[in-house]
């Protein structure tokens, strides 16, 4: 039975009165993204029709989910908020702070005692305010979303770019930072830009070495990393429908590394055996009754080009296997191509690793098609000449996978199965043959290959692919290997071809579980102390941000001007650094450390010019902190890309940056510098970034005037006396401005529940 039953039945029973309101607002049939959108707003039935990608909109999710890295300062923002429960269904998930090493056992039992004090945090928190809670081991948070909680027509927030994963159930799931997910706890309604559209049309029908991971991974190639920001991608077509439930989990998943807002799918049979495969024929059946509610309107898929923004379309017939990278998962490459252009670009091909797993890639379906090579290997004497990791997805993909032999084929490949978590994927890696800086290569069923992810060395080249590509070309140990036309030599000197892989979409005999890791919250969790040490390291309460006086954005410095690509990594960087997620001060003595400083070109050296010395960032923003003085932060394209996490807008606000001024940013990044308070702005004349000098001073000449869709006006002092002016946009609209005139989104959350 299904979690949240008649929460679920609920939003079924609207549905259909809400979205032919909708359609009749409207005035043409509807993608299931609006079907969706319109079903869930927060007053209720549709009243008037909005403009994509123009009308912000309050809607009301139905459901949250957190994991353990971000849930901490999410939570302990929502004590603030003065409420005894949260509002709406909501889950912590522990899968972060794992760090994999030597195996599952060994890791999980560290990982409890080194993280003890944050599990207990974040588990009595939960028992408090009426949260499920799913211990460490149990699962990666999408992974375990997708087998309890996901289900067609509905829409969730997580705090965790990749809740999109959940759009292979057929929902809108949109990962937000902790600020959003703490307005939806506390009864609020949830503020989003009403998105553009983009369809998917996907025809014919995977097979051979083809699977759900190359569909992504050619529309990442289409789009770039920012192609889909302020978009929802929806997919569909017959090759949409000839795809597993969980290979479409795998396709929104990675959706994320294209700026969408979320992708999704329309409901259909791969979906109904999945939800009844996991125990869920409640849900089923609910959705039974509405199914033509959960996919989009005949004529929409008819003539997509009349009721999307974009259209690809993508023939899966033809659709070659690729590998993704090195440094950003847009940059595709079909598998027989490789090697060339690695020779060509100075890319070791020798593959030191091959990891299969993470939220993208760790379902039942995806460990048996990498298993379906691993045998291989064992049985035709292959010897493999990289090192293996395993990560399943949760505990009953874990103890099915063990049940059925699977987890043994890739143990008698000499591979290491990690806990059910997220591993290296985050960077909780300790790497065996820890390389330093050395150049080197490693394949991954991951999502993102930024520079330093995996094992924090920038000089490790990681590719992105399925898990059974990446398990071939780990046993080949070559980046150029093709398993669709090279052979292997084997222990008795043979040359051998491996075979296609071969997977199961479900488990024969079902799934099964002895302790799935759940625990239910208490009904009444008034009694319950949740308790902070002051001497904490990792934990810190919250004090409220103050408010931006506007004389102080006279004389503001220049702290950094970020030159290229500058994701959360390099603002708030995971890895060791996961540790302090809950304690805002320690975290941020990693803010923008691993930025590029345009001066210099060097990272974690910038010019503190009260002093003119040179110095780490943080250390930087503090002095300048000290001394009563705002900073400003530069950046170029797509600043903020990447992951949820609010610490990358948290810190800086802590340390005394005023504004972050780029020439475009990630959807979610923006909308984090706006919950706290801060001013992220777009240059008006992208050309203006190259304006900015080291010693500058900046002045927000009418600041005092700021007002939705009116650009603010900066003057720009240089060290030698002479001055630019320029002008600057913004997306603040009225309530956001409110947030920023009160110092953060919380603090009017507080002011209203005063009131």
């Amino acid at each position: 039975m299904a979690f949240d039953i008649d929460m679920i039945k609920g939003v079924y029973a609207n549905m259909a009165e809400r979205v032919d309101k909708a359609r009749e607002i409207v005035g043409k049939p509807l993608t299931l993204s609006e079907k969706i959108l319109y079903s869930h707003l927060w007053d209720g039935n549709p009243s008037k029709a909005f403009k994509r990608g123009k009308d912000y909109v309050d809607f009301a999710p139905d459901r949250i989910a957190c994991q353990d890295a971000t849930a901490q300062m999410a939570l302990l923002q929502f004590m603030q908020a003065g409420k005894p429960k949260v509002a709406v269904p909501t889950t912590v998930h522990c899968d972060h702070l794992i760090q994999a090493k030597n195996g599952a056992v060994s890791d999980l039992k560290i990982a409890n005692s080194t993280s003890a004090e944050v599990f207990d945090f974040l588990e009595s928190v939960s028992n408090k305010y009426g949260i499920g809670f799913w211990k460490p081991g149990a699962g990666i948070i999408h992974q375990v979303v997708l087998e309890n909680y996901a289900f067609p027509g509905g829409m969730m927030i997580g705090t965790d770019s990749h809740t999109v994963n959940a759009g292979g159930l057929g929902m809108v799931a949109i990962g937000v930072g902790g600020a959003d997910a703490v307005d939806v706890m506390a009864g609020m309604a949830w503020e989003l830009k009403f998105p553009k559209l983009i369809g998917v049309k996907l025809t014919g029908n995977i097979s051979g070495w083809t699977s759900a991971k190359d569909v992504i991974l050619k529309v990442a190639g289409i789009l770039t990393v920012k192609g889909g920001t302020g978009a929802i991608i929806e997919y569909f077509g017959e090759g949409a429908k000839n795809l597993s439930c969980t290979g479409k989990g795998t396709i929104c998943n990675m959706g994320a590394e294209v700026g969408a807002t979320t992708s999704t799918f329309g409901y259909d049979e791969s979906m109904e055996r999945y939800l009844r495969a996991t125990d869920r024929n409640d849900v089923a059946d609910a959705a039974n009754q509405v199914k033509e509610y959960l996919t989009a309107d005949a004529e929409v898929y008819a003539n997509p080009d009349q009721y999307f923004d974009e259209v690809i379309e993508i023939n899966l017939d033809e659709l070659r296997p690729h590998l993704n990278g090195p440094f950003t998962p847009d940059l595709a490459t079909p598998v027989g191509e490789l090697g060339e252009k690695a020779r060509a670009n100075d890319w070791p091909l020798k593959v030191d690793w091959g990891l299969i797993g993470s939220c993208t890639n760790s379902s039942y379906e995806d460990l048996t098609r990498a298993a379906s090579i691993a045998k291989q290997a064992v049985d035709k004497k292959i010897k493999p000449k990289s090192d293996f990791g395993i990560n399943p997805g949760s505990e009953q993909i874990r103890f099915t996978a063990e049940r059925d032999g699977i987890l043994e084929v890739f143990e008698n490949l000499g591979a290491t199965i990690f806990t059910n978590a997220c591993g290296p994927c985050i960077g909780q890696w300790d790497r065996s043959d820890a390389k330093g800086d050395e150049k080197n290569t490693i394949v991954h069923s991951f999502n993102r290959n930024f520079s330093k992810r995996a094992d924090g060395n920038p000089n490790t080249h990681a590719f992105v692919g399925s898990p059974e590509m990446v398990a071939a070309i780990a046993i080949s140990g070559r980046l150029d290997f093709d398993p669709m036309n090279d052979t292997l030599l084997n222990e008795d000197g043979e040359e051998v071809k491996l075979d296609m892989p071969l997977g199961i979409e479900l488990p024969p005999q079902g799934f099964a579980v002895e302790d799935a890791g759940f625990l239910a919250p208490d009904a009444d969790g008034s009694g319950i102390v949740v308790k902070v040490s002051p001497d904490s390291e990792r934990l810190q309460l919250l004090e409220p941000f103050t408010p931006i006086k506007n004389e102080s954005l006279m004389g503001a410095k220049l702290l950094i001007k970020a030159f290229g690509k500058c994701t959360t990594d390099h603002i708030s960087m995971a890895g060791p650094w996961l540790r302090f997620r809950g304690h805002l001060d320690n975290i941020s003595n990693n803010c923008l450390i691993g930025a590029v400083n345009a001066f210099g070109k060097k990272t974690n050296f910038v010019k503190n010019q009260l002093t003119g010395e040179y110095a780490g960032v943080p250390d930087t923003a503090r002095a300048y902190k000290a001394a009563g003085v705002q900073s400003i932060v530069v950046g170029d394209h797509n600043y903020g890309e990447g992951s949820s996490r609010e610490h990358a807008a948290m810190e800086p606000r802590h340390l005394g940056v005023a504004a972050v001024i780029v020439k475009s940013f990630a959807r979610i990044h923006e909308t984090n510098l706006k919950k706290q308070g801060m001013l992220g702005l777009t240059f008006s004349n992208e050309s203006d970034y190259d304006l900015i000098q080291e010693d500058d001073t900046f002045n927000f000449l009418d600041i005092a005037e700021f007002a939705p869709d009116k650009q603010l006006t900066i003057e720009i002092v240089h060290a030698d006396g002479s001055k630019d002016t320029i002008k600057v946009n913004h997306t603040y609209n009225d309530a956001q401005i409110a947030w920023y005139r009160e110092g953060s989104a919380l603090n009017v959350i507080k002011k209203e529940n005063a009131a």
